[in-house]
């Protein structure tokens, strides 16, 4: 039997979630998506609105943001041989290559094209199951991936090759977008708008930003019972040093940081030194965050409802205790949130 009292048992990080809680498109208006506000010390849940997050951070809190952009790294390409390929473009290698995961039949030496304007060759397979792919093109790959490509929407939310996703283009991307790498969204972003940085500003709330560009290990699934033996995939996060100094000069006079999402969060307490000081620069991160961590660089956490097992709620669960976590959860199901990437979000104080 699992053991969901051992906070390293991968069962610990359960509950039930309907299916039909499962956000499969946005709210019609960013900030019209619900807010949880969940108090740490006091254990209350309160319930509202995104547009009025502002009534609930303190005036000259600190809030960071991941500004990483999400490439269109899905494309739908068809073999020479007449069959039908799914690639999603993990990361570019050199002189064309890329790192893919493939759905379809395929073996090293395959040749495919998309819409007659992207070629490309599967070169060989790696050993955690990926490819390694080569394109050939004709002009600017980047505005060929950006006609061709699709958002790289993670698998619980439905799409079919061909569906119009002019929506999800728009959707699946925050309003403060700028530094494109990113395979998956941080999706604790895509409820602001101008009008609530508007907001933030005017209440006396200092924003600032960095860039950790989500890879494929957001949404893989831990496979082993004790989550002690899972690792992270690597990724890449740079912090600026207007950004480092901001939220280095905030914990110095004890005002509040706010991690907007997971991603900023493994940021920031990878940047870190030994002194628990925010350092600049770029850097890569393998950063587990699992019970027993001690957070240094945030006092607070926006953050969207995660996957049961997942590492973001393990994360989570951390932060703000695994029994107010699971009762939030709960409450959340209950009330009907909308869940996952394009559902509601919850606020951790």
């Amino acid at each position: 039997m699992p053991n969901t009292n051992d906070p390293f048992s991968l069962s610990y990080y359960s509950y039930h979630l309907p299916q039909e809680l499962i956000a499969q498109t946005p709210v019609e208006k960013r900030d019209e998506s619900r807010l949880m506000i969940v108090n740490r010390e006091s254990g209350k849940i309160k319930h509202c609105y995104f547009k009025e997050i502002a009534d609930y951070i303190p005036p000259g809190s600190l809030m960071t943001l991941n500004d990483t952009k999400v490439i269109p790294a899905r494309l739908y390409a068809a073999k020479k041989t007449g069959g039908r390929l799914e690639i999603l473009l993990i990361c570019p290698l050199a002189d064309d290559t890329w790192e893919a995961m493939i759905k379809g039949r395929v073996k090293p030496g395959v040749c495919f094209n998309i819409e007659n304007k992207l070629s490309g060759k599967v070169i060989n397979n790696e050993e955690n199951g990926r490819w390694r792919i080569k394109f050939d093109y004709q002009g600017d790959f980047n505005k060929i991936l950006t006609e061709f490509g699709h958002p790289p929407l993670p698998p619980y939310i439905k799409r079919k090759a061909g569906e119009d996703d002019s929506c999800d283009k728009l959707r699946y991307q925050t309003v403060y977008a700028k530094a494109a790498g990113a395979i998956a969204a941080p999706t604790a972003g895509l409820h602001f708008t101008e009008s609530i940085f508007n907001k933030i500003s005017a209440a006396g709330i200092q924003t600032n930003f960095l860039t950790l560009h989500v890879g494929p290990g957001t949404f893989l699934p831990v496979k082993f019972d004790d989550i002690r033996k899972h690792n992270l995939e690597r990724e890449i996060y740079t912090i600026p040093k207007v950004t480092a100094e901001a939220v280095n000069k905030a914990r110095a006079e004890s005002r509040r940081v706010i991690a907007v999402g997971t991603s900023t969060l493994r940021a920031l307490e990878s940047a870190k030194n030994n002194e628990g000081i925010i350092q600049t620069g770029t850097n890569n991160t393998e950063l587990f965050i699992m019970p027993g961590y001690i957070f240094c660089s945030a006092y607070g956490l926006l953050t969207n409802f995660h996957l049961p097992h997942s590492t973001n709620l393990m994360l989570v669960s951390t932060f703000a205790g695994h029994e107010l976590t699971m009762h939030a959860y709960n409450e959340a199901v209950a009330k009907k949130y909308r869940f996952y990437s394009y559902g509601d979000a919850m606020l951790i104080v």
